[in-house]
């Protein structure tokens, strides 16, 4: 069975191999930097450092080999006035000539900085082995998240949003930033986002604060405006179908797009509810659903077959029981999957 749960310092080695083989603001891929992560994370898992700007990171392990095979997050307060979200505006402009009787459509974007604190839905990283594969680990990275969210939604803000990762060359390069950043920040596209990880500043300062037509980019660099990475791709669709949409905001560094939903009216979110283990045992019409629990200061959950029992009760599955480490009469977080946009 696989345990998704919240991480942990031991798993900072494994956790620094899945990062070796992405570019993630949220997976750093320095030791410093990913023990100092995980030790926030468990701080507010534990509530104590439940604030604007929590981290909440997930991993996935194989309960026979203890091995961590994929990770997702949770960040709150992904913008604020310390520490903004900067995001390309994109925009569509009219012009029009009375003496051509013509006109044209003309595309701008325009620096701007969001300090409202979103939630962002991110992180989600897995081991290529274990891709595409019958367990479905993806799914279960993504899908989990929105259900500890239905278990604590006052940790959350109403609006939830995903950074879908743009297009890079196979040297970790992007035409765009080469013909639109690097205009203004003379750092490549590794240097500069490496950067922003620590500051703004340099970014805001150099960068034109007035909207720029990209009819003046070459054609390979425009494409580049909103297209996810083929990669990418599967998790946004998994994220569209919980109510997520893009919006008018695409990345200044890789212009991949940003999606958007409000966070109760995400069909898993608003499917928990909160349950007492009736029985752990076989038990008739059960179905697939989502399992999770509070457990020792962090998060344990699982997907597996469980009953609904009258309007407050749940049966577990054996396995489920273990893994989540519960008993009849304990609490535990359900989520139907039936209805619920999977």
């Amino acid at each position: 069975m696989f345990v998704f749960r919240n991480a942990v310092l031991e798993d900072a080695p494994q956790l620094l191999e899945l990062a070796s083989t992405v570019r993630s603001s949220n997976l750093p891929p320095d030791p410093q930097a990913m023990e100092d992560r995980i030790a926030h994370a468990a701080a507010c898992f534990g509530g104590a450092a439940v604030d604007d700007s929590a981290v909440y990171m997930f991993v996935v392990e194989d309960s026979a080999s203890r091995e961590v095979v994929g990770t997702s997050s949770l960040v709150t307060g992904k913008g604020t006035p310390e520490r903004p979200r900067l995001f390309l505006r994109v925009r569509t402009r009219e012009h029009y000539s009375r003496d051509l009787n013509a006109g044209q459509l003309q595309m701008t974007v325009q620096l701007r900085q969001d300090c409202s604190g979103p939630t962002e839905i991110g992180g989600l990283v897995l081991a290529e082995q274990w891709r595409g594969g019958p367990h479905r680990l993806g799914s279960l990275l993504s899908k989990m998240r929105f259900a500890y969210i239905g278990m604590h939604p006052d940790r959350f803000s109403n609006r939830l949003i995903g950074e879908i990762m743009g297009t890079l060359t196979q040297h970790g390069r992007t035409t765009l930033w080469d013909h639109l950043g690097r205009r203004f920040i003379n750092l490549s596209y590794v240097e500069a986002d490496a950067f922003s990880r620590t500051s703004k500043e340099f970014i805001l300062s150099l960068f034109p604060k007035d909207e720029i037509y990209v009819s003046l980019l070459p054609p390979e660099a425009r494409r580049l405006i909103g297209r996810a990475s083929p990669e990418a791709v599967p998790a946004m669709r998994m994220l569209e179908r919980q109510g997520f949409r893009r919006c008018d905001e695409v990345d200044p560094f890789d212009g991949g797009p940003y999606i958007e939903a409000e966070r109760d009216q995400v069909p898993l979110v608003r499917a928990t509810t909160s349950r007492v283990v009736t029985g752990i045992g076989g038990c008739e019409s059960a179905a697939v659903m989502l399992l999770g629990v509070d457990s020792d200061g962090g998060f344990r959950g699982v997907r597996d077959q469980a009953a609904l029992e009258g309007d407050e009760g749940v049966v577990l599955g054996r396995d489920a029981a273990d893994a989540l480490r519960v008993e009849v009469g304990d609490d535990v977080g359900v989520t139907p999957m039936t209805g619920s946009g999977t």
